[in-house]
Formats: C-alpha cells, structure tokens, sequence
C-alpha cells in the first residue's frame, strides 16, 4: 500500500491509467498520472503473493463445497485467480477501474476459470449485494481506502450464517516507529495502527479473530520488483526523474524503516 492512495478499489498503487503509451517528457504529467502510469501492467497492486493468498484460505478453515466468494478491490485479479482455483466456488471480482477488471478477466480465462469468475464494477463501499450473500470476504490490501474499523462494519452484514472476512492492512510493528516512518504514512493513512490496536477494534467490534498473519519481506519482494522495473522503463524513456522518484519513495520509505511497519492478514468471523 502506497501511502498515496487514489480512486480505484483495489491495492495500494493504483494503475489507473489507460493502455496507451506515455507522452513526451515534454507534454508534462500531473504527479497523480505520473503515478498511475509507474504502475500501470504491474502484476499486482499490494504486497502479496499465490503462496500467502492459499495460506490464508487454509486458515480460514471450513467453507461450503461452493462457496459464494466477493474479492473486494480485486485489481488485476491475482487473489481472485486463486481463489476460484483452490476453492472450486464462484468469486465475484469487484473494483471501480475497468481496465484493471478487463485484466482480471483475461487473467481468469487464461487460468481456466472464467465461468466461475464475475466481474462488477462497483465501489467498495457500496457493495451492491443482498444481506447474508457471500459465504467469504477477501480484501487484500484494499481495506485501507475505507479504513479498517469502516470496512468491517460495512461489509459484515454481507456474510452469510458461518462466514468469513480476510483482509490485509498495513500496520505499525513498534508503537514507537521512526520519524521517517510516519512522516510517510501518517498523512495517507492517519488512522494506522499496531496489530494489537487492530485485533482489540475488531474483537470490540463484535469479530472472532481466528488468525492473524505478517505478510513475509518476499510478498513485499512480488509488488515492489516489478515496480522497480517499471520505474527503470519509464526513467529510460525520458520521464521526469524527479516525479518518478516520488512514485519510489515507498520503496526506499521501506528498504529504510521496513522493521517499523508491516502488512498484517486478518482471519475474520463475526460472533453470533
């Protein structure tokens, strides 16, 4: 999660750029595009990995032989993809950016499992689905444009009798992080807490945290390379060197103070 959050559902960096080529350095770009475009064709929005997505689904525990599943802020559909494949049920993709759902769809169909895939175009907030519809929730790495407390009160009503919420967020690991740190989280995300902080909001909240999960440095690894990689493409082709050095101030936010912030998954079952 970037601490520079933009409209679409999915992640924290957001490419919500259309598939065009970018313009001469010399047509200037606003910082926001500049940003949109860096992470356009990444293969995902947030840290995150196939291997933690299956982890998580295994802590989750018992689900119905199909389960009804809704992947909140889905971006290009890495977890949705898995998902599908490892439960056998049918995965409702949703985001609000439509080039990023047109991927997700192609990803599904290229892994063989477009019919049980359905792509909706919908915000987060406004899920357009009845009370009690959805037997499992996941949210990886897009619980952050709501708010962890706002996510889970909104989307609670969705579950059916038995299911569960898995989300991941960003945290604090020490309730003393570095200046550094929260000079740059603190303004995108004031409301950032320590995973302690979360689990007693949640249990308050009337939840049953059944696990809870810091995504390992290699899933930061899978978003943050193909960053790189792309921030290097576009130096090459001559964008400017000093907006793309914002879009990478995650990344050296967290080469430096990496041992101070986390992404932590949550298992999620609201108490009766």
């Amino acid at each position: 999660m970037s601490g520079t959050p933009t409209e679409s559902d999915a992640g924290s960096a957001r490419p919500d750029l259309p598939a065009e080529a970018p313009p001469a350095p010399d047509q200037g770009r606003g910082q926001a595009d500049m940003f949109l475009l860096a992470h356009t064709g990444l293969p995902r929005e947030a840290p995150g990995s196939e291997a933690t997505t299956a982890l998580l689904l295994q802590l989750v525990g018992a689900l119905p032989a199909r389960p009804r599943i809704v992947d909140i802020g889905c971006g290009t559909g890495p977890a949705t993809v898995v998902l599908a494949q490892l439960t056998g049920g049918h995965v409702t993709a949703v985001d609000l950016y439509k080039p990023f759902l047109e991927a997700a769809a192609d990803r599904a169909t290229a892994a063989g499992v477009a019919d049980q895939v359905t792509i909706l175009e919908a915000s987060m907030d406004a899920l357009p689905f009845a009370p009690g519809s959805a037997d499992l929730l996941w949210a990886e790495g897009s619980a952050y444009f709501m708010g962890f407390d706002a996510a889970l009160a909104a989307w609670r009503p969705l579950l059916a009798p038995g299911g569960a919420l898995v989300l991941t967020d960003a945290e604090w690991l020490t309730p003393d992080p570095s200046p550094g740190a929260q000079a740059f989280w603190t303004p995108g995300y004031p409301a950032m807490r320590t995973t302690a902080a979360n689990v007693a909001a949640a249990q308050q909240a009337g939840w049953t945290v059944q696990a809870t999960y810091v995504l390992p440095d290699s899933d930061w690894d899978e978003y943050y390379g193909p960053l790189s990689a792309r921030l290097a493409t576009l130096r090459a082709e001559g964008l400017p060197p000093e907006q793309l050095d914002q879009v990478g101030e995650e990344i050296t936010i967290r080469a430096a103070h990496g041992n101070d912030y986390a992404y932590t998954a949550y298992v999620l079952r609201p108490r009766a």
